[in-house]
């Protein structure tokens, strides 16, 4: 079987043209729906669009809103030409910035609003059973050969395993993943929209917090976060005209190990290996290339594990990356800039999404700005763990 090839003649042709966030962290009494509208509007007036010019809506929400673009075409009054609801989970987001540039290549839109919304917090936080199961979709949708009659909970089970097993190979340490929660964390304080804005962390703090399943205590876990982000897809020739400087899509890619997280290697050697060999090749990029980095952090190690599978540094030497300053916004590969999912909100990852273009935009003042930076790459996993899309952005 052949393998396909990405296409470097896509490199630099499209570019994201606005960005856009609602409000984030707790937002009781807003819908996902509501949440999404948000950012939509905020996105369309970063590009300096309204909803009319829009044509294209790929977009994610709750998994229990059917056809979530459709309900929210009709809430934004878009008809469009093309349109649909990702489902690859983390990696969904990433994957609808791929699905736009398609769609315009082969002449189904021309300007597609990308985005995520979901009021994950309000919605764990409604009764105390929902607060104790943490689950965000319908319990109908759970079923499985094995689960919580064996001990198995949700996400954070699933990844522990990874993380027990990177620990057993490689004598990673939870000090190491430590230093991932701080360095996020940190970020986030300069952040004025971080949900955990004044909440510095210590080394101490992060030693002493609570379990959730071993090696994972609380500050190794993403947060629970209501909240919706949005971006602006359309060529590079229209986006020059519009609002803001436009961001380079300069490459991307995908892969899915489909035969499951348990299969074989695939907790250690995840599929952000393949996907980021894409990304590279259609970029025409390498790892030291990359200036900053926006990786899909829903737990700590899966940072440590994803920076190892871009290249970043060899597999197994991610703890000593992580722990080496190389992720603080001085270091050689600031990550995570805003805070991430651990500390500045989750949201299935669209935040990095537009935190890579901001820094790319150089929006920010000296507290925050990468400085310099002209290359991001973003991650994105998901879809019971196996799902991984990859981009990178570029300085216009």
């Amino acid at each position: 079987m052949s393998v396909p090839q990405p296409n470097p003649a896509l490199r630099d042709k499209y570019a994201i043209a606005g960005t856009g966030t609602s409000r984030l962290g707790q937002v009781p009494d807003v819908s996902s729906l509501g949440l999404m509208e948000e950012a939509s509007a905020n996105a369309l007036s970063d590009a300096g669009l309204t909803a009319k010019d829009i044509d294209g809506l790929l977009v994610r929400g709750p998994d229990d809103i059917y056809t979530f673009h459709q309900v929210l075409g009709e809430r934004l009054g878009i008809n469009a030409s093309f349109s649909t609801t990702t489902t690859n989970g983390g990696a969904s987001q990433i994957l609808s910035v791929i699905l736009a540039v398609m769609a315009i290549d082969a002449g189904l839109a021309s300007v597609v609003l990308c985005g995520f919304g979901r009021d994950a917090w309000s919605r764990t936080h409604r009764t105390e059973q929902a607060r104790i199961s943490g689950a965000t979709r319908s319990a109908a949708m759970d079923t499985q050969e094995f689960g919580p009659e064996y001990g198995l909970f949700g996400a954070p089970a699933m990844h522990a395993f990874g993380a027990r097993r990177h620990m057993h190979e490689f004598g990673t340490t939870r000090e190491q993943f430590g230093a991932i929660s701080l360095a996020f964390r940190e970020h986030a304080q300069r952040n004025p929209q971080a949900q955990m804005l004044g909440r510095p962390l210590t080394m101490e703090d992060y030693l002493a917090a609570r379990m959730i399943v071993e090696p994972f205590c609380l500050l190794d876990c993403s947060l629970r976060s209501d909240g919706a982000g949005a971006v602006i897809v359309t060529s590079t020739e229209r986006a020059r005209d519009m609002k803001q400087k436009p961001v380079l899509i300069k490459g991307f890619g995908t892969h899915n190990n489909l035969r499951g997280w348990f299969d074989g290697d695939n907790m250690l050697r995840t599929a952000a290996g393949p996907s980021g060999q894409r990304a590279y090749a259609m970029a025409g990029l390498g790892p030291k290339d990359i200036d900053c980095a926006q990786i899909y952090d829903c737990f700590t190690y899966m940072v440590l594990t994803q920076l190892e599978d871009y290249g970043f540094c060899k597999k197994g030497e991610g703890g000593d990356f992580v722990s080496s300053g190389t992720l603080a916004l001085d270091g050689a590969l600031p990550t995570n800039t805003s805070g991430g999912q651990l500390s500045e909100t989750h949201n299935e990852g669209m935040l990095q999404i537009v935190e890579g273009a901001r820094q790319l935009q150089g929006i920010y003042g000296p507290d925050r700005q990468v400085p310099a930076a002209e290359t991001c790459l973003v991650s994105g996993h998901g879809g019971n763990t196996v799902c991984h899309s990859s981009l990178i952005l570029g300085a216009a």
